[in-house]
């Protein structure tokens, strides 16, 4: 829960913060746990929710709409690199703005779809899109040293 929680606030402090809130949720509400998924997707769910709530209640940014008829370049075919070491690879993501960050790791590496994301954070699902799109070429951007 720890990873998922980092992955999205990209600060240790902020995500111990995450992670208290979680547990004490889920402790006062284990009673209201029905069992229809696993524990643990439960509790990641909740760590999502708090890691999300979190960054609301400390945002300095806001995600702006974008305009959905604009006509956005098909992206480039993928260049096949040398493997990048995670901790690389961590950091970079730690380094993109909070918008993109949040929506990179919910999409990427939490699984989530661009419709849920844009429910979740109160966005078009183009936003979540453009969002993504553009925190993969920073990262790519920010990880090309490492990958000559």
């Amino acid at each position: 829960m720890y990873n998922t929680a980092i992955r999205i606030v990209a600060n240790k402090a902020d995500a111990e913060d995450v992670i208290q809130e979680t547990f004490v949720h889920v402790f006062r509400n284990l009673e209201g746990f029905i069992g229809d998924a696993p524990l643990g997707a439960w509790i990641k769910r909740i760590t999502v929710n708090s890691a999300l709530s979190h960054l609301r209640k400390h945002r300095k940014f806001r995600l702006v709409d974008v305009d959905e008829n604009y006509d956005w370049p098909e992206p480039e075919e993928e260049a096949v690199f040398a493997p990048v070491d995670m901790e690389s690879v961590h950091h970079a993501i730690k380094q993109l703005p909070d918008g993109g960050r949040e929506i990179l790791s919910l999409y990427l590496l939490e699984g989530y779809q661009h419709k849920e994301i844009a429910q979740i954070l109160d966005i078009t699902e183009s936003t979540s899109k453009t969002q993504y799109r553009r925190a993969k070429g920073l990262l790519k951007q920010l990880l090309e040293p490492k990958l000559s």
